[in-house]
């Protein structure tokens, strides 16, 4: 099977499996927003909840993931099971030391922690008390899910793609359970969703377990951290601990400065975050996953044209999917919060500064897939130290934007200091791997590209001109409001279907077969 297929197999795979998981955390949010509105309590937690979801992009499935998948690909393709069984096991237990004595900083240092993400809250009786207690109660989530991160790379590197990306479906369900059974049954109520995560993290960690032991995986505690490989991975962990989170960074600095706003700021950013996450979770962080593996093996065996043509394939994907994405984003932000959203404590006017700060994310989306898939391009080059660079300039870009934005556009300004910041970040990026490589060939990308986005305009037109038969604001009417939704996105994907095939855009049935495996199986 070509890397092509390979990497249009796994996409589908992790997206199918995530798709699901994306769709759990939609109604987990649904039910947040139903019982907790937007406010006090929830501003609280989704700051409290940044920091230890930092760790996990930052730890986790940034450097960690960065540093180990190419390393360990190389010895079990190359070195054979045995030596690959070592280097698991003594990255295991050098990451169950690191991650204990992280857990345990994090708890005793949470008040400071606190007090620099969310510092505004301190004009707010009692509110940086609330962030303070739920961090504390959620921060062992980055001990067991930085465990699943590690077992999760050898899982894919050995071909197994479905069990991990469906994982985050029991950190989802447990949140949307615990919510709905216990949040009468604490002084403040939130508190269950605290919980939630904690249980969450355990039984993500443990579905994981049966599979790598199935296959042939056994592990063991192994302290032997002086060997070479390891040292290697920990080399290439180093800068990336502080650049290949950048994203995830630059969220924390927009939820920072977001705490100096009105109430439910924070809440809105998240909200809007989450559905802009959406289609990152379901197609860009699966066909990411799924290129590296695939750009380690190349640049292992010295094969820089397939090294370009994988990174090409996978430019063209990210374009074909996230520029339609992000018109649809765009112009359905407020119909999607109306008919899912606004129930309970989540009133008219929630929907409609929500929307505005989806709209402002939306033409991101495309920047943010280039960067996701560019970076493990670095990655498989074992160079982790090119990103860290650009990451310190982007958080810089966004800093500076936030702080220019916020005043005459308060949550919004943010939203869009973080799509500009996205734009530099893959440019830069991009002009990067050129001065390393010399030719990619995106010329092709390009061509892609102007065929691309004209279907994208007429496909926005005519979805602007049917959501104006809807009063979104008003409540109720779920049924009518669902029904031209949804035959407003399919008139929509259908348009632009017909218009990537009349003009003629390569890989167009790629897509639509990775599509397929996402939603169609589904």
């Amino acid at each position: 099977m070509s890397e092509r297929k390979n990497i249009t197999r796994a996409a589908g795979v992790l997206g199918l499996a995530t798709g699901l998981s994306r769709i759990a955390g939609l109604i987990r949010d649904m039910v947040v927003a139903a019982l907790f509105g937007a406010g006090f309590g929830t501003d609280a937690f989704f700051v409290a909840f940044t920091i230890p979801n930092l760790l996990r992009r930052f730890f986790a499935e940034g450097s960690l993931t960065a540093a180990f998948v190419p390393t360990f690909s190389k010895v079990y393709h190359q070195e054979g099971r045995q030596q690959a069984q070592e280097i698991v096991n003594i990255c295991m237990t050098l990451l169950v030391l690191v991650m204990a004595g992280v857990t345990l900083l994090g708890v005793w240092g949470s008040p400071w922690l606190v007090e620099l993400v969310g510092h505004g809250f301190g004009a707010v009786e009692g509110k940086l008390e609330l962030t303070d207690f739920l961090n504390r109660i959620m921060f062992p989530y980055i001990f067991f899910v930085s465990l699943l991160a590690l077992l999760t790379g050898v899982l894919n590197v050995m071909g197994h793609y479905f069990v991990p990306a469906v994982s985050p479906l029991l950190l989802n369900l447990s949140m949307i359970l615990c919510a709905l059974w216990l949040h009468t049954r604490f002084d403040v109520g939130i508190t269950a969703l605290a919980v939630g995560v904690v249980v969450g993290g355990v039984l993500q960690l443990l579905i994981q377990v049966p599979v790598a032991h199935r296959l042939g995986i056994r592990l063991r505690p192994d302290f032997r951290f002086r060997h070479p490989r390891v040292r290697r991975i920990a080399w290439l962990m180093l800068p990336g601990l502080v650049g290949v989170a950048i994203y995830q960074i630059n969220v924390v600095v927009s939820r920072l400065l977001a705490s100096f706003l009105p109430e439910g700021s924070v809440s809105f950013l998240y909200y809007g975050q989450r559905l802009f996450e959406f289609p990152q979770g379901i197609f860009i962080v699966s066909l990411a996953q799924a290129v590296l593996p695939a750009m380690s093996r190349q640049m292992g065996s010295h094969d820089d044209e397939g090294f370009r043509e994988s990174l090409q394939y996978a430019l063209v994907l990210i374009a074909l999917i996230t520029v339609p994405a992000s018109v649809g984003l765009f112009l359905c932000a407020e119909p999607i919060f109306s008919l899912f959203f606004m129930q309970g404590a989540f009133l008219a006017e929630d929907v409609r500064q929500t929307a505005l700060t989806l709209a402002a994310y939306a033409p991101g989306l495309f920047f943010v897939g280039v960067s996701r898939v560019i970076v493990p391009a670095f990655y498989a080059r074992q160079d982790t130290r090119t990103p860290v660079w650009i990451s310190f300039w982007t958080l810089l870009a966004n800093l500076a934007l936030g702080l220019l934005l916020m005043r005459p556009f308060g949550h919004v300004g943010l939203a869009a200091a973080l799509t500009l910041s996205s734009v530099f970040n893959s440019c830069v990026l991009l002009w990067a791997l050129h001065g390393k490589m010399g030719r990619l060939g995106l010329a092709s990308v390009v061509s892609a590209l102007l065929r691309i986005l004209p279907a994208a305009a007429i496909m926005g037109v005519v979805v602007w001109a049917l959501l104006r038969l809807v009063p979104w604001l008003e409540p109720g009417r779920i049924w009518l409001k669902g029904s031209v939704l949804g035959g407003t996105i399919a008139v929509g994907c259908l348009i632009f279907t017909l218009g990537c095939t009349l003009l003629r855009v390569p890989y167009t049935e790629q897509a639509l077969s990775l599509i397929k495996r996402k939603v169609l199986k589904r």
